[in-house]
């Protein structure tokens, strides 16, 4: 007998909707609530670009107002760059002056939505360092006297303006083909032979060209040269324009005020150390004069340290820095003390420095030798006399001297660099590079200047 069960269905869509129901309502509150989610990060993220933009914008502002006036100091607050009447963004700026090579923007942009609420959507905070981009600064710039390059030495770096005449041999270099320099030559050493008229521009065809390349050495950057029509051992680009430069001035120094100001004195034999590890400090506005009798020098030598507190004049004695013996700029002094040298010949050499502050503030060495009966007195040395003094060396570094941060001075007279080192700037009637002189300059000649603050770091500040 075929038996026949009957199933009863009643209840099995009560049963189906009680575990679906619950199941979609828990998967539209999970798509509202992924959504929701979302829609915030989508606001966030929109506010959040808003505020970029906004502190870009402030830079590109700080950065033009800093190039009008150097002193400008910020916004004063918050200044709206946009408003939709959904989303408004603002920016806020502060600068900070560090020293005169080093500023610091602070941008802070800030979203809003709505723009009636006064805590920021969202808030981005950029650092930026700048730098100045000085125009008519030299690393180095040699008078009439001219510059003269022998075996392998290099100028690295730093701009070069020679007024007088350039003359490179053997595997002498200046600039990189990686990173070319500007030179300019003036060609204001005539007449051939000197007379009172000495120093004048030379005509087209007197005195040859002013630029003399022999063997492998060569000029990587952009050259202009009056008189100049041979471009060859010149390259990236070489040789652009024959004419056109004017003679480059040295720059200033009131010898006769630095004298005026003395309120200190020491002998040479007092101020000098030749004993190990010595530490002195020589005072602002010192005049160290020559014992008559002993050497006339002041040593500076056996790891000796002397900390320098301001200007120094050595009447009279001549400077000898040597095996490791350090002046150092003392801690804050916020402008390069001027040591003045009246005699001739003085040496620095054997790992010996001249040493910045921890403010970046070095030296500046002058010295004022020369051929004239008024030296190291003249105030102006023109005709034969200067022409004379263009092989009176006055300042010799050598040996692995290093000033990093010294700019080197011989007003009249000639400034000599063998083997390598690291300098600041080189100012000479005539300089001369031989040797291994590979040296890497690091600072401007000073002078007559313009500046353009341009960027030199740019980033992100979590607070």
């Amino acid at each position: 007998m075929k038996t026949t069960f009957k199933i009863n269905h009643k209840g099995q869509i009560l049963i189906a909707l009680t575990i679906t129901v619950p199941a979609l309502i828990l998967i539209i509150a999970a798509y509202m609530t992924l959504s929701l989610t979302s829609f915030r990060s989508v606001k966030h993220d929109q506010l959040q670009t808003h505020a970029q933009l906004a502190a870009d914008a402030g830079i590109d502002y700080a950065l033009e107002q800093i190039n009008l006036d150097e002193d400008w100091a910020g916004s004063g607050g918050e200044v709206e760059l946009h408003n939709d009447g959904a989303i408004k963004s603002t920016y806020s700026l502060t600068v900070t002056t560090i020293d005169e090579d080093n500023k610091t923007i602070t941008a802070t942009g800030k979203g809003y939505s709505p723009i009636t609420i006064s805590t920021p959507g969202s808030t981005v905070k950029l650092s930026v360092n700048l730098r100045p981009v000085r125009s008519g600064t030299y690393s180095v710039v040699s008078g009439q006297g001219g510059l003269y390059m022998r075996n392998n030495a290099k100028i690295t770096g730093g701009d070069v303006f020679v007024n007088g005449e350039i003359e490179m041999r053997n595997s002498s270099q200046i600039g990189l083909s990686t990173s070319p320099v500007n030179l300019d030559v003036a060609h204001q050493n005539c007449p051939v032979p000197s007379d009172v008229t000495y120093p004048r521009l030379c005509g087209s065809g007197e005195n040859g060209q002013p630029i003399d390349i022999d063997d492998n050495a060569h000029i990587y950057g952009t050259v202009e040269a009056n008189n100049q029509t041979d471009g060859s051992g010149m390259s990236d680009p070489g040789l652009v324009a024959s004419s056109g430069v004017t003679p480059e001035p040295f720059p200033p120094h009131d010898r006769a005020a630095q004298i005026a100001a003395v309120t200190a004195e020491m002998t040479n034999v007092e101020a000098g150390c030749e004993t190990n590890n010595i530490v002195k400090t020589w005072p602002a506005n010192l005049r160290i004069h020559y014992v008559s009798g002993g050497e006339d020098e002041v040593d500076v030598e056996k790891n000796c340290k002397i900390y320098v507190e301001g200007d120094v004049w050595l009447d009279n004695t001549k400077l000898e820095m040597e095996n490791q013996g350090q002046l150092i700029v003392a801690e804050g002094v916020t402008t390069p003390p001027v040591i003045m040298l009246d005699d001739d010949h003085n040496d620095f050499e054997n790992d010996s420095k001249l040493v910045a502050n921890s403010l970046g503030v070095g030296f500046k060495v002058i010295a004022y030798w020369s051929a004239a009966t008024c030296s190291p007195d003249c105030t102006d040395v023109t005709g034969v006399d200067l022409y004379n003094s263009r092989n009176k060396e006055t300042i010799h570094i050598k040996n692995s001297f290093s000033g990093p941060e010294t700019l080197f001075y011989s007003r009249w007279g000639r400034v000599k660099v063998d083997n390598s080192g690291s300098l600041g700037a080189l100012i000479g009637q005539t300089i001369e590079l031989k040797n291994n002189a590979t040296v890497t300059f690091g600072t401007s000649t000073g002078g007559s200047t313009s500046t353009t603050w341009v960027l030199n770091g740019y980033r992100r500040v979590f607070d």
